[in-house]
């Protein structure tokens, strides 16, 4: 709805357009209006007495409830028995007593009217769900991410515990160990050597690190060392799955490898050796789709600009060899840039990574 003063300065700017020399048609699309508006505008004196839809007086409909209808709906959301009731319950309950007064719509409506919207009976009213917690990291060392999961032994009912950090920005893993029980020693002790590993000793901004709300992260040995670390601790929502996806992405594809046996590891020994072949591969041969298929160890040491340079110039140069093969433009190679936790805002993310593209979670 446009009001009477944005009206009459359109109208005064297409007609010194048009006078001009201005096409009327464009004039008024340069506005933002149609010429039919316009004439109407001009047929019904809107441009003097504005929008008259406010104004318009309009006949009750036939069907509306009365005042006395009106008051009786009110009368019977008050009654004590249906105090604590909502309006979605009172009408079927009214319905089991062969009485129907309005619908349900109608007594939210009457009742919002009177302000008697608020939540009925003692339950709280819903509380917003808090968001999810996110970080951006746009280079390495910046944001860590670690898990713990299961190792099916051969033995039923035995299980082996891996545990790794993972970097956000390159998707390496920078820390892991196996063990034949969940203990939070097990994780101070992880943590303490892959903050050595990476050298953040000697940095001014230390990295975060996000897990679930499990208690063996939480512990306090853990909650010590991350503290004497200068690592800052960061949680997903409880009851929440996918508040740590890239972690949980990891194992995917760890336990999806056609090395990880099926019926399970013999001995922790086997676990482990397992467990160095998997890293191994995954850090220095897997090209990872999130990257642009690049390793992660590329990424971590900075050498996928290089990388994707030369890809491009190799895909720009085929094209031109055979030009009738390609029907657009080449790959995307250019590199990736900033990493969310969880889904951010996109001009939060561009604003850590000017021109780049954001990363897809995959692995």
């Amino acid at each position: 709805m446009i009001g009477l003063e944005d009206r009459q300065a359109l109208a005064r700017d297409i007609a010194i357009a048009h006078r001009a020399g201005a096409r009327l048609t464009l004039a008024c699309e340069t506005a933002g209006i149609n010429v039919r508006t316009l004439q109407r505008w001009r047929a019904s004196e809107g441009l003097i007495d504005g929008d008259g839809r406010p104004k318009a007086v309009r006949p009750v409909p036939g069907h509306a409830l009365s005042a006395a209808e009106r008051a009786q709906v009110l009368a019977v959301a008050n009654e004590p028995r249906f105090a604590a009731v909502p309006p979605a319950r009172i009408v079927p309950m009214l319905a089991d007593e062969g009485i129907y007064l309005a619908s349900e719509s109608t007594f939210s409506r009457i009742l919002r009217e009177h302000g008697q919207s608020a939540h009925r009976g003692r339950a709280k009213a819903p509380k917003a769900v808090r968001p999810p917690t996110t970080h951006i990291a746009s280079a390495v060392r910046e944001v860590w991410c670690w898990d713990m999961t299961y190792l099916p032994a051969q033995v039923m009912g035995r299980w082996f515990y891996l545990y790794l950090i993972l970097d956000l920005y390159s998707r390496k893993i920078v820390g892991w160990e196996v063990h034949d029980t969940d203990h939070a020693d097990h994780a101070a002790h992880l943590v303490r050597r892959t903050a050595l590993a990476e050298g953040i000793a000697a940095m001014g901004t230390k990295p975060v690190l996000h897990g679930d709300n499990g208690s063996t992260v939480k512990a306090t040995t853990v909650l010590a060392m991350l503290n004497w670390l200068g690592v800052k601790p960061s949680y997903s929502r409880p009851r929440v799955s996918d508040d740590n996806a890239y972690a949980e992405s990891l194992f995917r594809t760890a336990k999806y490898r056609p090395e990880f046996p099926a019926r399970g590891f013999a001995s922790l020994e086997e676990a482990r050796a397992w467990a160095a072949d998997f890293v191994r591969w995954y850090n220095f041969d897997h090209r990872h789709s999130g990257i642009r298929y690049v390793s992660p160890a590329q990424r971590h040491a900075g050498y996928d600009h290089a990388i994707l340079a030369a890809r491009h110039a190799l895909y720009t140069k085929a094209r031109k060899r055979n030009p009738a093969r390609w029907s657009g433009n080449t790959r995307n190679w250019s590199p990736v840039g900033a990493v969310t936790l969880n889904p951010e805002r996109d001009r939060i993310i561009k604003s850590h990574s000017p021109g780049n593209d954001i990363q897809p979670l995959a692995a």
